[in-house]
Parts: structure tokens; C-alpha cells; sequence
């Protein structure tokens, strides 16, 4: 355990009092720090990940109740970590530790691979209900306003795309799918897979969603081809997607790209961490620009419009 750890007052959990233990850091996180405790002592045995949550998460819209409580729905759905303690005053959640390794963006090359994920998604779907909803449209427009209200940067034609944007929210609401519980953050390493069935992790972002807007988020932040993006719905649906399938999944990718590319530029302006969240959220604001000026668009408006109406 390194000095910075053995500040932290994990001696105040009650999972962990009375007993020894020794604790790693995980890698990843760009909101939290997440520690891998074990206990070192005759007691029974503990394999523990410790969530440490910043103190300043307000302009993010992270709620950390929601957060604890969707933990716990998304283990009863078989598809998570058992909530183990919470201890908010601490601002700490902890759960169990996952066997098995966070998935890279490659590994989704594998069918065997995506079978499992997009299996993991369908059993988070089909779960308990979330508390509180998750509406990427609504987040975005949060989050534009916390930019201009902070005079946070911004690349310069980012407002260009709300025409389109517009357009975009209209066709997805028009026939909107039943709200599903959601991670809404479910980038590759928040996969985890023990290569006999994939585990979700990070419920910071959950609430009830579009379901597809899981998978579109998915298809982006993992970088998918176009045939994996095919592959992936087909998996997720068990059969031949349908073009409206297609064509929303590819829109809600862009959703998560437009939205979420305003959350790297807010953490570019006001997180601690040593990290490029400007670049980070250029990559996805980039993705999200070259759609918005591209003739696909107008294609995938039409698929999903067409789909809806039969």
C-alpha cells in the first residue's frame, strides 16, 4: 500500500474493521479512483474494489444514490457486482471484485467475445428497473448550458450541428422503444469478461434508457466496424436486425458522440486529473461532425422513419 492509499480512510468501512488487508490501485477511471482491497488476516476472505468518487462531480449530473442503487439492481440482475457497503459520507462504494479481464477495444473482433457482451447487455435490459431515467438529448443540453455558463472551450462549429441534432432527436422520439435499465457508459473496459460470461461495471451515467442507445454507445467508444456494428444488433436482437435496427443504433452512436463529447470538455476545464480531456472529447465531437456533414445522415433518418411506420 503506497502513502497516498494509506491516507485514505479505508480503516472506516465496516467490511474492513478489525481486519488487515492491503490495497492496489486499478487503472482507469477519470471520476473515481477504484482500489483493489484484499484482507491478509484468518478471517474469511475478502476480494473487494473500493469506488473513491470525487467531490466534485455536480457538473457531470452524477448521482451517487442512484449510482449505489443501480449497483445493487444490475447484481440482482446477475450481471454486476454485489454491493458489498456504502458509505457516502466517505464517498466511497464498496462492491465485489470481478474475476476476469476488462475487455480492449480488439476483443470485440472476437464473435465469442461479442456474443458474451451483448449478452451481458440483454440480461442488464431485461433486470429490475433503474432509479432515474437517462436521456442523452436532455444531457446534452445540461451540459451545453454548463458550458456556456462557465465559458468553458468548445470547438468553434459545435453549435453548427443543432439543425441536425434537432432532426435527430425528433425521428428517435417519434418511435421511441420502451425505456430499459441502462449503464449509458458501457465503453470496453467497463466489459468485464471471465471467458465464460462478460460482467458490467460503472453504474455512474445508469437510468432507464433506450436500450439502443447502450449499444450505439458501445459501437463508438470500442471504435466497431460496420460489419461489427451489424453483428453486434444482431446479437443482441437473436436474429437479423431490421434497417430501423440498423439505423438506430447508428444514431444513438451519434448521440453518445455529440453529448458526451461536451463531458470531456467540461473535465478538460475543471478535473485534477492529469489527463487529455480535450483531446478526448474532440475525438468524439470529430466523430460526431464528420456524420453531421456526411449524406449518410439523411439515410438513416429515412431507414428508421420507414421502419417505424410499418
Amino acid at each position: 500500500m503506497d502513502a497516498d492509499t494509506a491516507q485514505l480512510p479505508l480503516d472506516r468501512l465496516a467490511a474492513l474493521a478489525g481486519r488487515s488487508w492491503r490495497a492496489s490501485d486499478l487503472p482507469g477511471g477519470l471520476t473515481n479512483r477504484n482500489l483493489h482491497v484484499t484482507t491478509t488476516d484468518g478471517g474469511p476472505p475478502l476480494d473487494l474494489v473500493v469506488r473513491c468518487s470525487s467531490s466534485d462531480t455536480g457538473l457531470l449530473g452524477i448521482d451517487r444514490d442512484a449510482e449505489h442503487e443501480n449497483t445493487r439492481r444490475a447484481a440482482e440482475a446477475g450481471v454486476g457486482a454485489e454491493v458489498v457497503e456504502y458509505r457516502p459520507e466517505l464517498r466511497m462504494l464498496v462492491i465485489t471484485y470481478l474475476s476476469g479481464n476488462p475487455l480492449a477495444n480488439p476483443d470485440f473482433a472476437d464473435p465469442r467475445v461479442l456474443r458474451r457482451a451483448a449478452a451481458a447487455c440483454r440480461r442488464l435490459h431485461e433486470g429490475p428497473r433503474f432509479v432515474g431515467e437517462f436521456d442523452m438529448f436532455a444531457r446534452q443540453e445540461a451540459y451545453r448550458a454548463t458550458v456556456r455558463e462557465h465559458g468553458f472551450a468548445l470547438p468553434p462549429t459545435y453549435d453548427d450541428h443543432a439543425p441536425a441534432w434537432a432532426d435527430v432527436r425528433r425521428a428517435l422520439t417519434a418511435g421511441a422503444r420502451p425505456k430499459a435499465p441502462c449503464n449509458n457508459d458501457l465503453l470496453a473496459a467497463n466489459y468485464i469478461d471471465d471467458g465464460e460470461r462478460v460482467w458490467l461495471i460503472d453504474y455512474e451515467y445508469s437510468g432507464n434508457n433506450d436500450p439502443f442507445f447502450e449499444l450505439g454507445n458501445t459501437t463508438t467508444e470500442c471504435d466497431f466496424t460496420e460489419e461489427q456494428v451489424d453483428a453486434w444488433v444482431e446479437a443482441y436482437v437473436g436474429g437479423p436486425p431490421t434497417r430501423a435496427d440498423l439505423a438506430r443504433v447508428r444514431l444513438q452512436a451519434l448521440c453518445s458522440e455529440y453529448g458526451w463529447s461536451l463531458w470531456g470538455f467540461i473535465q478538460a476545464a475543471t478535473s485534477p486529473i492529469d489527463y487529455d480531456f480535450t483531446g478526448w472529447g474532440q475525438e468524439r465531437f470529430d466523430k460526431a461532425e464528420a456524420t453531421f456533414r456526411g449524406a449518410r445522415l439523411r439515410q438513416l433518418l429515412e431507414d428508421l422513419d420507414e421502419g417505424e411506420a410499418r
